[in-house]
């Protein structure tokens, strides 16, 4: 029976790519020499460090535009609120990965909901859709690329 999956994965070595390109373009620009701005990378969070919120705003604008060039969808960004003191300001930017169960359960509502002739089904922190045929697995696809998800969507493990 032809299947697939829905996941919502990120390219660790891609974000790392992005942070370190986003911190050589804070060293490069004039705005930003001898602030102490920078980014630092750990796990799958970004922690963005300047003297005032202003930069923070725009180290934000950077590390989007860095994740974009790289192929990561900027939907996955969960930016925290900026903690800011007299000395310095920091603000947290997590990058969410997976699908949790609340995701999963309204993908696997959306697919039933289509009256496509395909069952969906939660395993673990990816969606498997199954059907009779190759043309109502696409057309679940396409349904799911259209539709206003709250995380990003990949396919995977395509099988006739």
């Amino acid at each position: 029976m032809p299947s697939f999956d829905v996941v919502s994965e990120l390219d660790a070595h891609e974000v790392t790519n992005a942070v370190d390109q986003a911190n050589r373009e804070l060293a490069q620009r004039f705005d930003f020499k001898d602030t102490g701005a920078r980014f630092a990378l750990e796990d799958l969070s970004v922690t963005m460090h300047a003297q005032v919120d202003f930069q923070l705003k725009q180290m934000l604008e950077i590390l989007k535009i860095r994740l974009a060039r790289r192929g990561i969808d900027i939907a996955c960004l969960e930016v925290k609120d900026a903690e800011v003191n007299l000395a310095a300001a920091r603000q947290q930017v997590v990058l969410r990965h997976g699908i949790d169960q609340d995701a999963g359960r309204k993908i696997a509502r959306l697919v039933k909901d289509s009256k496509l002739k395909v069952q969906a089904s939660i395993q673990g922190d990816k969606v498997r859709v199954q059907g009779k045929s190759k043309d109502d697995l696409q057309a679940a696809i396409q349904l799911l690329r259209k539709a206003e998800l709250a995380v990003p969507v990949q396919f995977e493990n395509f099988r006739d």
